[in-house]
């Protein structure tokens, strides 16, 4: 038998280690820092050792720390591939694939049953996030995100552009007939994303008018965390929104949104289907690769209009 210490308690140090400190370990693996610093004083006692010195401020390796840390790396990423490796053997149906949550609510979600129809063999499980993927500690298959590239070290295709539209409800076009051309927007809600810092220099409302002459201050609310939100809001008659192709085709398409103008800006950023070319040997991985490339290929490209700097 092995003598191994706590694992837990290994977790929580490693995670403490890495981060410089007990509370970001805590933000980590959602416990508390006190929690943190009890799991690293139960290793320390199994151990024998020291891990970190407590300072008034925070912590800090000891160098008997540091070099146990160091060696603890290794091991648990082959822990951590091998039993990845497992939990894909056990069920090879499952597809994992994250992106950011309005495109899982307002591109994705919609298409799902089509899938269904043409692979009932495949078992969808879909995560909404906002940070970069780790595609082995996380057990993600595919992520569609959002950027430019390159991705080194796996299979990359670019799915769509981000052509952006100023849309609003069928009722509040009818309630705004004076709404001809974009200049006229600054006499109403103009409903913004909060984009930056999280996307920086992504397309928003001042560049959107700056591309057709139009100085705004950007300065007027509501705001928005997301941009499912906002659209939200604007099928609500709250105001006007900006958004991207992906976002608003199926609101478009049953008449929930209208355009309000012709023209349309392309955005900085693409989105790309990623996978590491491991899990795409997997046939359910393939198959739902192709199957979005397909449906991305399926939709209606705008003509362009002008194209962000």
């Amino acid at each position: 038998m092995y003598r191994l210490p706590p694992l837990p308690a290994v977790r929580a140090f490693e995670a403490a280690a890495r981060h410089g400190g007990f509370q970001a370990a805590g933000e980590e693996l959602h416990v508390s820092a006190g929690a943190i610093a009890h799991q690293v004083k139960q290793l320390e006692t199994w151990l024998g050792i020291t891990l970190f010195q407590r300072l008034p401020r925070g912590v800090v390796l000891t160098p008997a720390g540091r070099q146990y840390a160091q060696n603890l790396r290794p091991l648990l990423s082959g822990l951590a591939e091998a039993s990845e490796a497992a939990r894909r053997h056990g069920d090879d149906r499952v597809v994992t694939v994250t992106s950011v949550p309005s495109l899982v609510s307002r591109w994705l979600m919609p298409r799902l049953g089509r899938l269904r129809e043409e692979h009932p063999d495949i078992d969808m499980r879909v995560l909404a996030s906002l940070h970069p993927v780790d595609f082995l500690n996380e057990g993600v298959d595919v992520a569609i995100r959002l950027g430019t590239g390159p991705y080194p070290g796996l299979n990359a295709n670019l799915l769509m552009e981000e052509w952006f539209s100023a849309v609003c409800s069928p009722a509040f076009r009818a309630a705004a007939p004076d709404l001809q051309e974009p200049a006229d927007l600054l006499r109403y809600p103009l409903l913004h994303d909060e984009l930056e810092p999280r996307i920086p220099h992504e397309l928003n409302w001042v560049r959107w008018l700056q591309h057709f002459g139009v100085q705004y201050a950007g300065n007027l609310r509501p705001s928005f965390s997301h941009t499912y939100l906002t659209l939200e809001a604007a099928a609500n008659h709250q105001g006007v929104a900006i958004a991207a192709e992906p976002f608003i085709a199926e609101d478009l398409r049953v008449g929930r949104l209208v355009r309000l103008f012709p023209q349309r800006v392309l955005g900085p950023y693409q989105f790309h289907l990623l996978r590491p070319p491991e899990a795409e040997a997997r046939p359910a991985v393939k198959a739902f690769c192709e199957w979005v490339i397909a449906e991305a290929g399926n939709d209606p490209a705008p003509e362009p209009e002008t194209s962000a700097d």
